[in-house]
């Protein structure tokens, strides 16, 4: 048992608390008379506290409700109440022994309310930052894409954002296919964007860029410790970075064929563990998946598994190759112009209609990505905001003879084909001034014109 001394030096410590609380404090009794009433209080109201105790808490505290909760039992938590001309912020709680009020404990929280006032301010701020962040973060791991980025007239392109539209609205997945550069990506993102998971991170991992052995701790993440190298807080997964939102497999075909299984049970089940960890973890996430390869030829040599293939393909998106669909050559490529001058710091430039023919006869076997870089090539190339014939970079591979046959690659045709770009180049430099052009070109301006004539060049330049 205490002892008469340990019992005497507990109350002393309790009664030191009590006086050290930072903020004013009284308790009641069940009848609303006073039996403590620490220092900090005494302070504020400049009385003495011990002075107080015995007394009613009406007759020490004006405005007081101490003996109304003494009476309802209903505590009053962050009550406004003025006192000496200041409004305070106070508790007001009833303690219970048996369901029966036996005492009233009552703090004032503040001093007064522009306390409040002030601490609200800093929250407020804290809070607008946290949304700052967080918006850069969004921004960060947000999609660049919409529907309205995909160009083109044609019947194909048209019927295609159609039917990914209507892919956008639902939860399925989606097998988006079609050759290197045509755009994957881009109609990827544009789905992501145009669902119900567009306020959610879009999550993108390249399956042919990710070696072997790590690809499986990038998908699913790892514990502290899980293997050599291993940060040592451990890391999350793409899957579950994507909860709520979408994760996007690019390259889906080079998914090795050990990962296989592992990826079907994670997109059935929606579940898994961190390489190191026993924690199941759960992801709501939406997978959209991209290749360049013959995923049914690959299942026939089984390089790729049927059932997870099944899984995917719910929703086939077949992007066509830039030869197939020519109509969107031309606006692809003005489009694509546009965004890189601007990006490059340069004024709006214009295609010459020569110019316009070589892009729109070519085959284009890099697709979209083929067109962006010759385009930015061009316009270094351009000595203004035209460009022309003579600044494409691939225009000799594809140079027609005078008679219109594309030209064979012999050494005449190959030196036809310098002189052809020389002079586009040098005339685009001086404005289409020939004797300007001419003097570029160490030549005289006579020779320049029956070179022009012979090459099928004209003498003014066509815009378009």
């Amino acid at each position: 048992m205490n002892t008469i001394k340990e019992i005497t030096e507990k109350l002393r410590l309790y009664e030191r608390i009590f006086d050290n609380i930072n903020a004013g404090v009284l308790v009641i009794d069940a009848d609303g008379y006073i039996t403590h009433f620490n220092k900090p209080y005494g302070r504020f109201l400049n009385m003495d506290p011990s002075a107080q105790i015995g007394r009613h808490c009406t007759e020490v505290v004006e405005n007081t409700r101490m003996h109304i909760v003494a009476r309802t039992g209903e505590a009053e938590i962050n009550k406004s109440h003025r006192i000496k001309g200041q409004d305070m912020v106070v508790q007001r709680i009833p303690i219970k022994k048996d369901g029966q009020v036996i005492a009233v404990y009552g703090q004032v929280m503040f001093k007064n309310v522009a306390e409040v006032r002030e601490l609200a301010a800093k929250l407020s701020v804290l809070e607008s930052k946290v949304q700052l962040f967080e918006k850069e973060i969004f921004d960060l791991r947000a999609t660049r894409y919409t529907f309205d980025c995909i160009i083109g007239p044609s019947d194909a392109i048209t019927r295609l954002k159609q039917e990914a539209q209507k892919a956008a609205s639902n939860n399925s997945g989606v097998l988006v296919t079609g050759e290197s550069g045509t755009g994957k990506e881009l109609f990827s993102q544009a789905i992501h964007n145009a669902g119900p998971r567009r306020l959610h991170p879009f999550v993108r991992i390249n399956c042919a860029a990710i070696p072997k052995d790590l690809l499986e701790s990038e998908l699913f993440g790892y514990e502290e410790g899980a293997f050599t190298g291993a940060r040592t807080k451990g890391k999350p997964g793409k899957f579950e970075l994507a909860n709520k939102g979408t994760i996007f497999l690019d390259e889906i075909g080079d998914l090795p064929l050990d990962m296989q299984p592992k990826l079907l049970r994670v997109l059935e089940e929606k579940e898994f563990e961190r390489i190191g960890g026993t924690k199941v973890l759960r992801s709501d996430f939406r997978v959209i998946c991209a290749t360049n390869q013959n995923l049914e030829e690959m299942m026939k040599k089984n390089r790729f598994r049927r059932d997870l293939f099944y899984r995917l393909n719910v929703i086939p998106v077949h992007i066509p190759p830039l030869r197939e669909r020519p109509a969107d050559i031309l606006p692809l490529a003005k489009h694509m112009l546009k965004k890189i001058a601007k990006e490059a710091g340069r004024p709006v430039m214009k295609i010459e209609k020569k110019a316009a023919k070589e892009i729109e006869r070519y085959h284009w076997p890099g697709n979209a990505r083929e067109l962006s870089n010759v385009l930015e090539r061009a316009m270094y190339a351009s000595g203004n905001d035209i460009i022309y014939k003579g600044d494409l970079p691939f225009n000799l591979a594809a140079a027609e003879d005078v008679s219109g046959r594309l030209s064979k690659p012999t050494l005449k045709n190959a030196r036809n084909e310098a002189q052809i770009k020389a002079i586009y180049q040098a005339l685009a430099r001086t404005g289409y001034n020939k004797a300007k052009a001419a003097r570029l070109l160490g030549i005289h301006r006579t020779l320049l014109y029956k070179k022009m004539k012979k090459y099928n060049i004209g003498l003014m330049p066509e815009q378009d």
